[in-house]
């Protein structure tokens, strides 16, 4: 018999999924808008962060509903919890794709630096790989293609890293190119904390459906 919390964590699971939808969207309106320099895409950018924000303010709301009437504990307790914790890491996302807009409009003003530009697609494809796939995770309860995605973040490091540094080594000479180079490494900053925010729902994805906390180092296997 289906109880009446199962219909609301369901709904809940969905209204993650649209969240998480707005800002894959967001993410890669903002990629084309600078890889294309294309600037009137940056408005849509911003259009959708509103459409997040109101997403987060509704689940939150949902959730605390849920917990008001419902006294859930055991495992719908963890989903909940985890819910509400992937609900303010999208929030986050939304937030950073904002950002990669204002250092993509300064850097479009700028003369282009085209090496980079590859390493920052291939940052936003992956980092968009990563909410996708921890978002899929999360709704089927694959706790193993969740311990994929942490892997995944390693690889985003790594490109931000390589970023950051052929961006100083043009910089050093070039020096009129600074101010381009410094837009670069601030987009691939915040690709890379996008990343670590796919991080934190593979990890929560981990603690809904298994109880173990893996945070921090903690073992997974």
């Amino acid at each position: 018999m289906e109880r009446a919390i199962d219909t609301q964590l369901e709904d809940l699971k969905k209204m993650i999924l649209l969240m998480g939808g707005h800002v894959e969207k967001s993410l890669s309106k903002v990629t084309a808008a600078i890889l294309s320099r294309d600037v009137s895409l940056f408005d849509e950018v911003h259009a959708i962060e509103k459409r997040i924000n109101e997403d987060h303010i509704r689940v939150d709301n949902v959730c605390m509903n849920i917990l008001a009437k419902q006294g859930p504990v055991a495992n719908d307790l963890r989903l909940i919890i985890s819910v509400l914790k992937i609900n303010n890491d999208l929030e986050r996302m939304g937030d950073q794709t904002v950002n990669i807009s204002y250092s993509g409009k300064d850097y479009l003003g700028r003369k282009p630096i085209q090496a980079q530009l590859s390493d920052v697609q291939r940052m936003s494809e992956i980092a968009g790989h990563m909410v996708k796939g921890s978002l899929d995770c999360f709704v089927r309860g694959d706790v193993e293609e969740a311990k994929q995605i942490l892997l995944m973040d390693d690889e985003l490091d790594s490109l931000k890293n390589k970023v950051l540094q052929d961006a100083m080594i043009h910089m050093k000479s070039n020096p009129d190119d600074v101010e381009a180079g410094l837009d670069l490494i601030l987009i691939a900053r915040n690709l890379e904390r996008l990343g670590d925010h796919a991080t934190n729902i593979a990890e929560d994805v981990i603690f809904a459906f298994t109880g173990k906390d893996v945070r921090h180092g903690g073992k997974f296997g």
